[in-house]
């Protein structure tokens, strides 16, 4: 019989730096992985991240929660949309965002966290 796993973001397994303005933080839990994305004023994916996964756009596909500060998502159909305390998301793959004020954005993400700004 499986037993209950419990983790904590105070002791994540893997901390992944973005190229400046926050950090994810990523728990394996049960087979999946967990993030939690600190992202600092003045973070935008195209500049933060882009350099980390290579890609023109954001390719992971997001199921999270947002428990504070302000995301905004620009799909690459020219759609945009945004996030804020208590708002849950479900963002395809395709996309831009940036932090909106300035106050940090705490997310969590329980997508295809997998590989999001892992440095290889």
């Amino acid at each position: 019989m499986a037993s209950m796993e419990v983790k904590s973001f105070d002791s994540p397994d893997e901390v992944r730096e973005f190229e400046g303005n926050g950090h994810a933080d990523v728990l394996q839990l049960g087979g999946h992985t967990v993030g939690r994305g600190t992202f600092e004023p003045g973070w935008r994916w195209s500049s933060n991240v882009k350099p980390i996964a290579g890609t023109d756009s954001c390719e992971v596909s997001h199921l999270g929660y947002c428990v504070s500060g302000r995301m905004k998502v620009f799909m690459d159909d020219g759609s945009e949309s945004e996030c804020g305390p208590g708002d849950a998301v479900a963002i395809p793959p395709g996309h831009d965002a940036e932090v909106v004020g300035d106050e940090p954005c705490v997310f969590l993400d329980f997508g295809e966290f997998g590989d999001y700004a892992k440095r290889n």
